[in-house]
């Protein structure tokens, strides 16, 4: 199953912060059949300070393209989007209108060299 890494940063203050984990312990249902309609089978995110890493996994099929079409028409995504909105701060390098950023693999134990 492809594997895929992306990168987002939440505004730096700790109230902000708190409020953002606390809306992803109840993540919306419609939201969740979103993410899983769209061909992500497991879907994790991670926190450091105010950076986030999002770890997907995803059916062959999976297309960036499709769910951002999907979404756009979505009320209900464009509604939980909104919300997210105002927790979040796009990296440094991001383009106008980028949030969430693809990271590009940098190594992969299964990939490596074997040492004698």
């Amino acid at each position: 199953m492809p594997r895929y890494c992306l990168a987002l940063d939440l505004v730096d203050d700790p109230a902000s912060i708190a409020a953002y984990e606390d809306h992803h312990k109840q993540v919306w249902p419609e939201i969740l059949e979103s993410i899983r309609s769209s061909g992500i089978t497991e879907m994790e995110i991670y926190r450091t300070g105010n950076r986030l890493v999002m770890v997907m996994e995803t059916t062959p099929e999976f297309s960036f393209s499709d769910k951002a079409q999907a979404d756009a028409s979505n009320a209900i995504v464009q509604k939980w989007e909104a919300l997210m909105s105002q927790f979040q701060k796009p990296l440094p390098w991001a383009q106008p209108g980028q949030k969430w950023l693809l990271m590009d693999p940098v190594f992969r134990l299964t990939e490596a060299g074997h040492s004698s």
